[in-house]
């Protein structure tokens, strides 16, 4: 029998919620910035940190507004690898959203368990496809695609046999409360087989505790260690204590929520003398 890699992960719609701590580019650059999320992350309660892989100049063109922040950000294959030995050793899972074909190699290469497609690369058949060949999960995020571009996204996964799951996403930074639609955490579940999870862009941790109520079973927020650093992140991520708040909320969402079953309950023990049947 084939093994589901999503499952051995963790991931799945049986299964408790798995929290994303997004470091992006919150780390501005800095190793020992990105060790201490590391460290951060997994004593917050986080099952996996992720960072991003890529080049600037295959990633947008010189002379882009936003050139010089991805070029300081960029992490050497050398800093990739270390960071990922260092998530390694510290016990929490490392992955990371690859921008381009040689990004994808370089993760598969250093043995990473998960990849992630950004927004913006929904449409990227191209990496789609370098991504599934890899035969790693991935966890694809869908914010501004249609419904016909989830779907041929999601067909180039099936096609190559890889596990995925979906991730209900508002591309706007930062997302504002009526912008969030946690009602297509629902409209995928009924859409999609596959685990539904949301990405937030909002500014506190109210949508991630509503999109888990909503049936959402992964769940990715950017992760900073500071709001008040220098970069174009950090005020919509949650601090250390903001996302240790998350997964301990998260953790009671799930507790509320229960099997869903209509039945009389062992909490209710001690009231049900006091029932009235009619005679």
């Amino acid at each position: 029998m084939k093994k589901n890699l999503l499952a051995k992960l963790g991931i799945g719609r049986d299964k408790p919620t798995f929290i994303i701590a997004e470091a992006g580019i919150c780390h501005n650059g800095d190793m020992g910035i990105a060790m201490r999320m590391i460290d951060a992350a997994k004593k917050a309660g986080a099952n996996a940190i992720k960072f991003q892989t890529y080049v600037t100049e295959k990633r947008v063109k010189a002379g882009s507004p936003i050139f010089d922040i991805l070029k300081k950000c960029e992490l050497s294959p050398e800093n990739t690898k270390e960071l990922k030995t260092y998530a390694d050793s510290v016990g929490i899972i490392f992955f990371s959203t690859p921008f381009d074909v040689d990004s994808v190699f370089l993760l598969k290469k250093l043995g990473v368990q998960l990849m992630k497609i950004a927004s913006f690369d929904l449409v990227n058949k191209q990496l789609l496809k370098a991504v599934a060949s890899t035969k790693i999960p991935i966890i694809i995020s869908r914010g501004m695609g249609n419904k016909k571009e989830i779907d041929e996204a999601l067909a180039i996964c099936k096609k190559a046999g890889v596990k995925f799951a979906l991730l209900h996403c508002v591309s706007a930074y930062p997302t504002p409360k009526d912008g969030a639609n946690l009602r297509a955490v629902h409209t995928l579940l009924e859409a999609y087989e596959c685990p539904i999870g949301y990405s937030d862009h909002t500014l506190d941790i109210t949508a991630c505790l509503h999109a888990v109520a909503a049936g959402a079973t992964v769940l990715e927020k950017h992760f900073t260690l500071d709001k008040n650093m220098e970069g174009p992140d950090h005020k919509l991520s949650a601090d250390p204590r903001e996302l240790a708040s998350l997964v301990a909320g998260v953790r009671d969402v799930e507790k509320m929520l229960g099997t869903g079953k209509i039945e009389s309950l062992d909490v209710e023990k001690g009231t049900r003398m006091y029932r009235r049947p009619s005679k």
